[in-house]
């Protein structure tokens, strides 16, 4: 560790020298990241080693979060952060010649996620090691991210995002550390020594490698593994290769390798479906066998031992991708370790726990049983076996109750439904904001409430206050630190003693020159990357997150279509002057998603290009966003629009970091917004729209017609009528689909019933905005009272309740 700048700057040369063989004026800035890193690296190590040396030492259980997704970002700021070493490296490097600045960006953003789901999981991370609590995150390191997107003509264009090309600095093969898992063959039972011993013959191995990641805690000496493991093979067909048939020799090694090649195959076809299915128990079964040869290394390898497993592992499955983690434990249990079935069950229920983070029944996964029991087949008797069993208990408190039976059954109707099998597999069963857990308990999956009451329990959602803050917004960190002290680092409850500054003048001066310098940043961003112009003191009215018809920036889209058209037919229409700023990713199979990026593009190329409007709205839709775009834009927003249709959204994350940087939510009470709300005061939040329940009730009861709305408001017939009538620059079927979601589905999302309620929200903004006092003691409380959204109280949380795991405090060797 050095701990001045100028040993820093010693070691940092020395770096250089000794990897690239150069001087500092010779390296480029690639070569100078890498030194740094790897600097950084050995310096990790060393807590790494110890922390893993202390958890055995100490033998505490230990928690294993399993999620398909992890969106890290770049590690390079947020380790030097973590590790306090982010002033004397910037002062070095400084002295040297050298921007941090210019170092960070060379880093890829780790392709290892999509949306929400994994930056939720990357959050918890970062609070689990900050925390000091022993646990560790288990995932796919998937060679390819989900796609890097580009905008052409409007269009969302998909290419590979070799996030890899280049490296990985921080991931350590443990090529010893190997595992076989196994797919397809057939499975006999035959009796050994007195009991049924299942024998899977004829299957297709695939070698799983790890790569381990270290996760850094902030200010204590606690490195966490988030463990990635790789799909490899050697195979090389020699003969074919001398036959001249090149493409034959690597088929067989490539076909193996498919299993970790990219994030989220598409699903419409049987092949995408059946990767989707294998890459979800490639990482279960890699991960389960690596986590069980750890224990019987510290807690002994007897049957006895192994049945008690529950008491020192902790398996977390974030939402239902790792729900064969159920069925898998058993087969190790069983079939590896010699337990009984009543004695694996009892271990594999107490070990796991699982968070449901949807309601919407395509993200409920189901897989054809044929599809289960061909390519996993001693998954597929296991997972028979638990339904078989499943249902007898239900019939013996439910005779004859058939219908019950059939809905809570685990394989039914031909399907394996894998978020029943996760309940029933658990022994906690979460959602991730008050009004999504209360949603699954009375309709979701309310049968199993009434079955299990007490599985079922509420982890509102968190986000990494040390990334989101301290990191993305060092100058508002500053000036929070200066005004209330730094404890708030460390306990981001404090934050709420910013309260006393809401409406002090000096203050809300500084809140208010912090942003604008956010702002001039993001437009200079834009400036570089569009060739386009924005006015730094327009309101900055952001929404950005993955692109779905739940999530309404079709409504969005509508709003700022409508707001032309006002303009237009009054040229003098008096408001402040907006920026409306969208980014996001379509998934590739999602026809409707793709056709709202290219209405929204087209859009900006209608509004951006019209003189006659006096550049009063602009409309901005940034391409491939990621962690480290989110940190530039969030930041500089004054808007945060967090619009989905009420009951759809689980949580939703983006509106804490919004609100962490003090922007304004203009929201439904869907998911976290409700809790935010309750927190920050109606009068710092401006709410809009149908609630959960009338929501719920239009879908199980009826009475909506979409019809009505659009015959009986003429701003509604206006704008839908212009999807299609050729009004805008696009060929005239461009945007059916759209006007078809609205229109001919009975508006599925209640955009149209939701849109004057959003039309005069926005009109709230505008008058909030004009009130510069208030709308700066709007954005000062929403940052004091965001402290309740840090992952570190979610993480504490579930530690408590669910997991029961408790601090190691790692001590310097």
């Amino acid at each position: 560790m050095f701990i001045s700048k100028e040993e820093f700057k010693q070691a940092f040369i020395e770096k250089l020298q000794t990897l690239f063989g150069q001087s500092l004026d010779e390296s480029s800035i690639n070569d100078k990241y890498t030194a740094l890193s790897t600097l950084l690296r050995e310096t990790i190590s060393k807590r790494w080693y110890e922390t893993n040396r202390q958890y055995r030492v100490s033998k505490e259980k230990q928690v294993y979060y399993f999620s398909m997704e992890f969106l890290l970002g770049r590690l390079l700021g947020s380790n030097l952060f973590n590790l306090d070493l982010t002033k004397v490296c910037q002062q070095g490097l400084n002295e040297l010649g050298i921007d941090l600045a210019d170092m960070e960006a060379v880093e890829h953003d780790a392709g290892l996620g999509n949306g929400g789901l994994g930056r939720l999981a990357a959050c918890f991370l970062d609070s689990m090691a900050s925390l000091q609590l022993p646990g560790h995150g288990t995932g796919i390191r998937y060679r390819h991210g989900m796609f890097e997107q580009k905008i052409i003509d409007g269009y969302q264009i998909e290419l590979p995002d070799n996030w890899l090309r280049d490296g990985y600095v921080w991931e350590t093969r443990k090529a010893d550390r190997a595992v076989t898992v196994k797919f397809g063959g057939s499975v006999r039972l035959e009796e050994q020594a007195g009991r049924l011993a299942a024998i899977h013959e004829n299957y297709e191995p695939v070698l799983a490698v790890p790569y381990d990641v270290p996760i850094v805690g902030a200010n204590c000496n606690s490195v966490n593994t988030l463990r990635l493991w790789s799909a490899e093979n050697n195979y090389f067909d020699f003969s074919s290769f001398s036959k001249g048939d090149f493409l034959k020799a690597v088929e067989k090694k490539y076909s193996l390798e498919a299993t970790s090649q990219i994030l989220y195959p598409d699903d419409n076809y049987p092949e995408g479906r059946t990767l989707r299915l294998k890459q979800q128990y490639f990482f279960v079964s890699a991960g389960l066998q690596s986590i069980v040869r750890r224990y019987k290394r510290t807690h002994g390898s007897k049957p006895a031992d192994l049945a008690k497993i529950h008491k020192k592992i902790a398996i977390h499955i974030n939402d239902t991708h790792p729900a064969l983690a159920v069925s898998e434990l058993m087969r190790i249990l069983m079939d590896e370790e010699g337990l009984g079935w009543d004695e694996a069950w009892t271990a594999t229920w107490q070990t796991i726990s699982y968070t449901n983070h949807t309601i919407l029944p395509e993200a409920l996964e189901k897989w054809p049983v044929e599809l289960v029991e061909t390519l996993l087949p001693r998954m597929y008797m296991i997972i028979r076996e638990i339904n078989e069993r499943f249902c007898a208990a239900l019939w013996e408190k439910y005779p004859g109750d058939w219908e019950r039976i059939r809905d809570m059954a685990i394989i039914s109707d031909g399907y394996v439904h894998m978020a029943h099998l996760a309940v029933v597999g658990s022994h906690s069963v979460n959602g991730v904001a008050e009004v999504h857990s209360n949603i699954l308990k009375t309709e979701v999956l309310a049968s199993f409430h009434q079955f299990y009451p007490h599985r079922f329990n509420n982890k509102t959602n968190g986000v990494t206050h040390r990334r989101w803050l301290a990191k993305a917004n060092p100058e508002l960190a500053a000036l929070i630190s200066e005004s209330i002290g730094e404890g708030w680092l460390a306990h981001p409850g404090e934050l709420s003693n910013l309260h006393r500054y809401a409406h002090d003048p000096a203050f809300q001066a500084s809140i208010r020159a912090v942003k604008q310098a956010n702002k001039e940043r993001l437009a200079r961003y834009i400036k570089d990357k569009m060739c386009l112009t924005v006015d730094i003191n327009s309101i900055f009215d952001v929404q950005v997150k993955r692109i779905h018809a739940y999530k309404r920036q079709t409504l969005n889209a509508l709003h700022i279509l409508d707001l032309y058209n006002r303009i237009k037919e009054n040229p003098g229409l008096d408001i402040e002057p907006r920026t409306f700023i969208f980014a996001g990713k379509a998934a590739t199979g999602y026809y409707l998603a793709k056709r709202i990026i290219k209405f929204i593009n087209t859009l900006a190329q209608v509004i951006n290009n019209d003189p006659a409007i006096g550049g009063k709205i602009k409309v901005v839709f940034l391409e491939n966003y990621s962690v480290s775009l989110a940190e530039l834009i969030i930041p500089a927003a004054d808007v945060s629009e967090q619009i989905s249709t009420a009951s759809r959204e689980a949580s939703g994350t983006g509106n804490m970091k919004f609100m962490m940087n003090g922007a304004v939510t203009v929201g439904t009470l869907d998911g976290a917004n409700i809790e935010i709300s309750q927190e920050v005061g109606g009068e710092n939040i401006v709410i809009f729209g149908l609630t959960a329940d009338e929501v719920l009730n239009y879908y199980k009861y009826g009475g909506y017609n979409v019809l009505d709305e659009y015959h009986g408001n003429s701003r509604i017939k206006t704008v839908v009528d212009q999807i299609v009538s050729g009004f805008l620059p696009a060929s005239p079927d461009e945007f059916d689909s759209i006007h078809h979601s609205l229109l001919r589905t009975n508006d599925e999302y209640f955009v149209l019933k939701d849109f004057i309620p959003y039309a005069a929200a926005q009109e709230k903004i505008n008058a909030l905005y004009r009130e510069q006092p208030r709308w700066q003691a709007m954005a000062v409380n929403n940052i004091a009272f965001s402290g309740r959204f840090a992952s570190d109280r979610t993480v504490s949380e579930y530690a408590i309740g669910i997991w029961r795991v408790k601090p190691v405090v790692i001590r310097e060797a």
